[in-house]
């Protein structure tokens, strides 16, 4: 009798766990689907008989840049809200975004646009991702390192810093020269119809070889959504792997704002919908899913914009309206609480 309780039990408990799995792997099946559907509209939609050919080589290479847009932002939003504790921050909050705003300023005012720094996209590239570094680890000396740094003053500090490098980037802007201006403007502005596609193969290259010095951190960030009491309680190096990932997440907001402008709100919206949808602390699912989402949102805003709805409004400016909104009510629910 009591033999036949147990088997049933761990029926009982293998259902459920099959079921748990079942419930995750479904939104990422369902989100497959709707990108390749909205992938395979976005390149047919539109394309006279006769010029085949050209549309699909303009088109193609704007959908990469989507794509890896999307998946840059997705990840390294999830994975900054899981090591630092937060679901409000972002990468773009935090004005890391504004850093890449600021360098280039910095590079077409001192240097112009004449110099290799500026006018090779590669070296310009480049320069940006290792500011971007320099900078996310100044941010982790500064506040991360802290003992109980609450959100409020991380915050702060954030909205500081993004300030500050706004308005470097505004007076540097003002006192330019204006042809020097129209330049540098091009870089500064999200915008999906004029993705840069000379660093595109390089973005392709850097990420493929950040893959395998995230794949085996994935299981640690489990663990650090624990907190960091807890973190280093069960064996965790916290702090290296704290450093780890914002270097990495510096780099692929590096790749994602060179490739099409900064897009601020886009992560906070994605890694928000991604944690409504899956129940789940497991980051293997939780980062899938958020890239997933992530381009799905681009994807299909561009379609809907750029083919149906024939609209001249990018949109970035439309996500950054949401996010905005969505980002002040997660401030005043956060002060009730």
């Amino acid at each position: 009798m009591q033999a036949n309780l147990e088997k049933k039990a761990f029926r009982n408990k293998s259902k459920q766990i099959r079921n748990n799995k079942q419930n995750l792997i479904m939104p990422i099946v369902i989100l497959s689907v709707l990108i390749l559907v909205s992938c395979a509209l976005f390149l047919s939609l539109g394309i006279n008989p006769g010029s085949t050919n050209y549309a699909l080589s303009k088109r193609i290479p704007k959908l990469i840049a989507i794509v890896i847009t999307g998946g840059c932002i997705g990840f390294s939003t999830i994975i900054f809200q899981t090591i630092t504790d937060n679901r409000i921050l972002t990468p773009s909050v935090m004005g890391i975004d504004s850093l890449y705003v600021a360098v280039q300023t910095v590079i077409y005012f001192v240097l112009g646009s004449a110099s290799i720094f500026a006018s090779n996209p590669k070296i310009n590239f480049l320069i940006c991702v290792v500011f971007m570094v320099i900078g996310s680890l100044g941010l982790y000396k500064l506040i991360f390192k802290r003992e109980n740094s609450n959100i409020m003053f991380v915050l702060l500090v954030g909205m500081i810093c993004g300030t500050f490098f706004k308005s470097l980037s505004s007076f540097m802007q003002m006192v330019i020269d204006p042809n020097e201006y129209l330049i540098l403007q091009s870089k500064l502005f999200a915008s999906f119809n004029n993705v840069n596609v000379d660093i595109l193969l390089l973005s392709v290259v850097i990420i493929l070889l950040i893959i395998p010095f995230v794949i085996d951190d994935i299981k640690f960030f489990d663990v650090m959504s624990l907190g960091k009491d807890q973190s280093i309680n069960l064996g965790v190096d916290y702090d290296k792997i704290m450093r780890k990932s914002l270097v990495i997440i510096s780099i692929l907001i590096a790749v994602s704002t060179a490739l099409v402008g900064p897009v601020t709100f886009l992560g906070l919206l994605v890694a928000n919908v991604t944690r409504e949808m899956m129940k789940t602390y497991k980051h293997s699912y939780l980062i899938v899913v958020s890239m997933l989402v992530s381009i799905f949102a681009l994807v299909f805003g561009q379609l809907m914009i750029e083919r149906i709805l024939h609209l001249t409004t990018p949109v970035s400016v439309i996500i950054d309206m949401i996010g905005g909104i969505y980002f002040m009510y997660l401030l005043y629910k956060e002060s009730r609480i």
